[in-house]
């Protein structure tokens, strides 16, 4: 990082490990100094906004914010008064980015800590760069009471006697206008390739869909489909229903949590679905020793079975593997044997994956919507069946073209990431001194 921007002149032993040497024009100081606790409640009153707090987003309105992942409390009496401006954090996940500036006054929940910035010694918006230096929240972590790093929660008692490294209050604003310049660049760029990301899944998604609907010849012989929203599709091909092309249809049963063990066949649950790919996702796995008789039998996955996700995210599908074979589904898993009618469990289960099978198992095409699936459901899915040869010629062709957009939005990720580490290490050289911006001017005058 020092190696595109100057050093300071002279540097001393800042005496805190985390810190290292810092300029010697800068003061070493706790965070008492710096920043004061608000511990201010709300004793009853009920008509103020309530604040939500989202990682590297900041202090919202609860109204505002999309996902909301708790509930707003009924006594807002046990909640902090939080004035516009004031520097929030959330005691359990400071580590993995969940702090930020409030844009409102209202209250928030009393697991937050509440800070507001000493005016005479810092710049507020300096102080949030402070928190958000990586190395520093790493340090406070270490203080925290809790099993994993990124849930010890952490306190004000923890915060108030952690040293951090202070310029005069000029050098702080150089500081933010540097920073506000360069990382602003740094998440265009990053904001680019979340698009470009998103663009090839929808791409991706067009990719599957059309192969699976209209077939790989542009010049085939199309026919009215017969059915209204499905439109035309190739001359030859069948229009029927799922229940003629599965030989056994079913999901897993309710209970089986207390078969849980450490050894034993696999436990296929719907965290082992993609949204977007017919690949299974092995990273969080369960195993199970199974029930005895006709309920083990019944739900164990032969290779080349569909498993189908019937709650959550409707029609995620995967085709069972050499890895998964022999596991066991859950109740939220349906397993669907292909009949003799398949010659491609691959074909198949794009199908499933497409736009066409999306919107029937949400309920668009009946004027509904669905947030669970039965198995009668999947049953009377219609599908737009191809004879064998072909099916196995689209299954190929997608495969292929999946594996094309595997590696474009890998390498985009892949971007994301070295730019989130570029961003991170420049705000941490920026605010700990190890990098010299008094000079700095805007490129833009």
């Amino acid at each position: 990082m020092t190696g595109r921007y100057k050093s300071y002149p002279e540097y001393m032993n800042s005496g805190v490990d985390w810190l290292g040497e810092v300029p010697t024009s800068w003061k070493v100081m706790p965070c008492r100094g710096v920043v004061r606790n608000i511990v201010e409640k709300n004793e009853g009153i009920l008509d103020k906004n309530y604040l939500s707090l989202m990682a590297n987003v900041g202090v919202i309105k609860y109204e505002d914010k999309g996902d909301v992942g708790n509930k707003k409390p009924d006594d807002l009496s046990k909640c902090k008064i939080v004035k516009k401006g004031n520097l929030v954090i959330n005691s359990m996940n400071y580590a993995i980015g969940s702090y930020g500036m409030s844009e409102y006054d209202g209250v928030c929940s009393p697991v937050y800590i509440v800070l507001d910035a000493n005016g005479e010694a810092v710049e507020r918006r300096f102080a949030l760069r402070v928190f958000e230096n990586k190395p520093f929240q790493k340090y406070l972590s270490t203080f925290g009471n809790g099993i994993l790093e990124h849930r010890a929660a952490i306190g004000w008692d923890d915060i108030k006697g952690a040293y951090i490294a202070v310029p005069s209050k000029e050098e702080q604003l150089a500081i933010l206008n540097f920073l506000d310049h360069e990382t602003a660049k740094i998440d265009t760029l990053i904001e680019k390739q979340q698009q470009l990301i998103k663009l090839l899944k929808e791409k991706r998604q067009a990719v599957i869909s059309h192969a699976v609907t209209k077939g790989l010849n542009p010049n085939a012989k199309m026919r009215d489909s017969g059915v209204e929203w499905l439109g035309e599709v190739p001359e030859h091909w069948e229009v029927t229903r799922a229940k003629f092309l599965f030989c056994f249809v079913t999901s897993g049963s309710r209970g089986w949590a207390e078969y849980y063990s450490d050894e034993g066949p696999l436990f296929f649950r719907i965290a082992n679905l993609t949204r977007d790919t017919i690949e299974s996702r092995m990273e969080s796995t369960q195993k199970v020793m199974p029930p005895s008789g006709s309920e083990g039998v019944r739900s164990k996955i032969n290779k080349g079975d569909l498993l189908i996700s019937i709650t959550a995210d409707l029609g995620s599908v995967c085709v069972a593997n050499d890895e998964i074979e022999s596991g066991y589904v859950s109740q939220h898993v349906a397993l669907c044997r292909p009949n003799e009618n398949v010659e491609s469990s691959r074909w198949l289960a794009y199908f499933i994956l497409s736009d066409l099978a999306k919107e029937q198992f949400i309920g668009s095409g009946y004027g509904g919507t669905k947030i669970q699936l039965s198995l009668e459901d999947i049953r009377e899915l219609w599908i737009v069946r191809p004879a064998g040869k072909y099916q196995i010629e689209i299954a190929s062709h997608i495969d292929k073209q999946m594996e094309k957009f595997s590696k474009l939005i890998g390498f985009a990720e892949e971007q994301i990431i070295l730019l989130q580490e570029r961003r991170t290490a420049l705000i941490s050289a920026a605010v700990t001194g190890k990098i010299d911006v008094r000079d700095w001017q805007s490129p833009n005058g």
